[in-house]
């Protein structure tokens, strides 16, 4: 079986190494990971042919880009209007492809056991693809969301960065980071929110897991909040893409 990546910038990524752990501990000899490092998706159906690839994890920049190449999305992806993982079928030497998303699972496993009556509303750093996921994962669980965003398209449900203030951060408890803002190796940069309004009640989520805590998070640790960084989520999401590879 042919697996794979497709993102950008992967030298750091975390499925490579933990798929090829997986392909030992349940010896499978003839299984392949590669990451497929594309600056923009136009050789993307070639690249399967050419290595006959049974399945893919997709992270960004591609989680909605890669959407018009699939054949069919499962209800949620649908919903989510995001896909971080791929299975590819053959016929006749002809790929079909189904998307799916296995960010909000893992997301939401993740984080239910740290939810607290208080986190019934959450704040949102970031509006691409991981942030779908994340959404309807809080919504699932009847959490309250609105984004914060830096761009001034605002919608109903969303902040500007420079709107945040003790009020905000009071009313709002549960705070995730879907920005790459403090990921490796650009560690000395952070979402730019009033991290002094922050409590011992604030719940603080980074789904970077590369270092394992972000600016974001310690600052989170200095007002004693509850932190959690992405790589939880990152195996919760990786088994659950390889149990749709094998179904």
């Amino acid at each position: 079986m042919n697996l794979g990546l497709l993102g950008k910038s992967l030298s750091h990524s975390f499925s490579k190494g933990y798929f090829e752990k997986k392909f030992i501990e349940e010896s499978k000899s003839n299984y392949n990971y590669a990451n497929y490092d594309l600056e923009n998706l136009d050789n993307l159906i070639q690249i399967i042919t050419d290595n006959r690839l049974s399945g893919l994890n997709v992270t960004k920049p591609y989680k909605e880009s890669v959407i018009p190449f699939l054949n069919e999305m499962d209800s949620v992806a649908k919903e989510i209007k995001a896909v971080n993982c791929i299975k590819i079928s053959w016929q006749n030497d002809i790929p079909h492809l189904i998307g799916y998303n296995t960010d909000y699972y893992g997301f939401g496993q993740s984080i239910k056991p740290f939810l607290e009556p208080s986190h019934q509303k959450a704040l949102i750093l970031g509006t691409g693809g991981a942030s779908k996921a994340v959404y309807y994962a809080l919504k699932n669980i009847g959490v309250d969301v609105y984004f914060v965003t830096s761009s001034e398209k605002k919608t109903p449900n969303s902040f500007l960065y420079s709107e945040l203030n003790e009020h905000v951060l009071n009313a709002f408890k549960l705070i995730v980071n879907c920005t790459p803002l403090g990921m490796y190796p650009k560690t000395e940069v952070f979402p730019d929110i009033p991290y002094e309004f922050l409590t011992p009640q604030h719940l603080m989520y980074d789904l970077i897991y590369n270092p394992e805590q972000t600016l974001f998070l310690r600052k989170g640790e200095e007002k004693s909040a509850v932190i959690i960084n992405g790589l939880n989520m990152l195996k919760l999401q990786a088994d659950k893409a390889w149990e749709i590879w094998h179904h």
